[in-house]
């Protein structure tokens, strides 16, 4: 069986001698025996995660006269009364308000996805968070320098095309990731290429538009000054999984900037020169596999020697289920267990970023930046991190093909 995509929110749920509660609606493959009101997750709390690591739990059945009372103490206003109060963010709204500063840029259309991005909020995992953040990093920090920004200034992931955005005053951008078209319509009417990989200057009136990328999938629109917003838990990056961040952008909204002494200090030179497009982006209807470096384990003993032969040695076709939590991957053959574990239960353990898991039906997930970081399915292998950025720009129909680097190596602690 495979994992369910949407599992709501308070649900609890087991996987062998395990207990948990998703705190908000998310994909899982756990067995479902129960629900709870009582949030898990709330930025109105310090910390916001109610469950801390080596707290012990116990469950009570809402049912009963315990259950009620406990529920009736969860429900008081005095609760609700914090929640309302508190001064922190749900979610860092990247806007004229942000920061104080005026709106620059108007979104016209927002595309499939338009989301603030920046590199992420390490140090969250002991809140079930991961880090986030940009996708393709190396796209990411090559738009901030070529506008002359700190290196983790916020800038925009852009999803396909679509894209337009139109300025109120002038502003100073730059678009990398994939590649396609970008035009730029300016005030009086004429309407032209603009280069991406390049600072450009816009004038208050000016349009411009990402088209349908021709290799790739992500763009990334850092502007001079960054894009205000609000941190949460110590960054402004999306996390579509957990919630965190800012909401995806909406036609209408307009962002503002940072200021010329930003936070991370003053800003650079505008690059001079335009810098390299991303090498080898695949484009869509490739016949050749992209190949992907992993390094295997270290649940590839879950497997027989001929699947872990097979992942080696048959593509793997990107899925249009994939998202920024993952790409799913659909094989000819999916892959098998060993017989000595058929049917088996692995307890739950850590998830990193490139992990290639699989679930029950053999067909495997490939780990992005919005991960679980738990999982009850074996990792086979991790893509290697000099792929990630490759991976992230994958669309639907890719082939890919893994290429084995080394065997998996157990990390001795003293």
């Amino acid at each position: 069986a495979s994992p369910r995509t949407r599992i709501p929110p308070g649900a609890v749920a087991l996987a062998g001698r395990f207990s948990g509660v998703y705190p908000r609606a998310s994909p899982g493959g756990w067995q479902l025996i129960g629900q709870t009101e009582v949030p898990m997750w709330d930025l109105a709390r310090t910390p916001p995660a109610l469950l801390q690591p080596g707290q012990r739990v116990q469950f009570v059945d809402a049912a009963t006269e315990a259950g009620r009372e406990l529920l009736e103490r969860w429900r008081a206003p005095s609760r609700c009364a914090v929640a309302a109060s508190s001064s922190a963010p749900d979610s860092c709204a990247p806007d004229g308000g942000g920061d104080g500063a005026a709106p620059v840029l108007e979104v016209l259309a927002p595309g499939l996805q338009a989301l603030v991005q920046d590199l992420g909020r390490p140090g969250q995992a002991g809140q079930g968070v991961s880090a986030s953040g940009a996708l393709d990093r190396g796209a990411f920090l090559a738009a901030n320098r070529l506008v002359g920004n700190h290196f983790n200034a916020p800038a925009l992931e852009l999803l396909h095309g679509g894209f337009t955005v139109r300025a109120l005053g002038p502003a100073v951008v730059a678009v990398t990731g994939a590649e396609g078209p970008l035009t730029l319509r300016r005030q009086d009417g004429a309407t032209l290429p603009a280069a991406r990989h390049a600072p450009l200057a816009l004038q208050a009136g000016d349009t411009l538009a990402l088209g349908a990328p021709e290799a790739g999938l992500r763009s990334y629109l850092a502007a001079r000054g960054g894009f205000a917003a609000q941190p949460v838990l110590g960054s402004c990056a999306s996390d579509t999984l957990a919630g965190i961040g800012p909401a995806p952008l909406a036609a209408g909204q307009r962002l503002g900037l940072g200021r010329r002494e930003s936070r991370h200090g003053p800003l650079a030179s505008v690059a001079a020169h335009p810098e390299a497009a991303s090498p080898h982006l695949p484009r869509p209807g490739d016949a050749a596999a992209v190949w992907l470096d992993i390094t295997l384990g270290p649940r590839a003993d879950w497997f027989s020697p001929q699947a872990l032969a097979l992942l080696l040695e048959q593509p793997w076709q990107v899925t249009p289920q994939s998202n920024r939590v993952g790409l799913r991957l659909a094989g000819s053959q999916p892959l098998q267990r060993a017989a000595a574990f058929e049917g088996a239960e692995l307890p739950s353990e850590g998830t990193a970023l490139g992990a290639l898991q699989v679930p029950a039906n053999g067909q495997p997930v490939l780990f992005l930046a919005d991960h679980p970081l738990t999982g009850g399915y074996p990792v086979v292998g991790c893509v290697a991190a000099h792929h990630l950025d490759l991976a992230a720009q994958l669309p639907a129909g890719t082939l890919i093909r893994f290429r084995a680097q080394r065997p998996f190596q157990e990390i001795c602690l003293p």
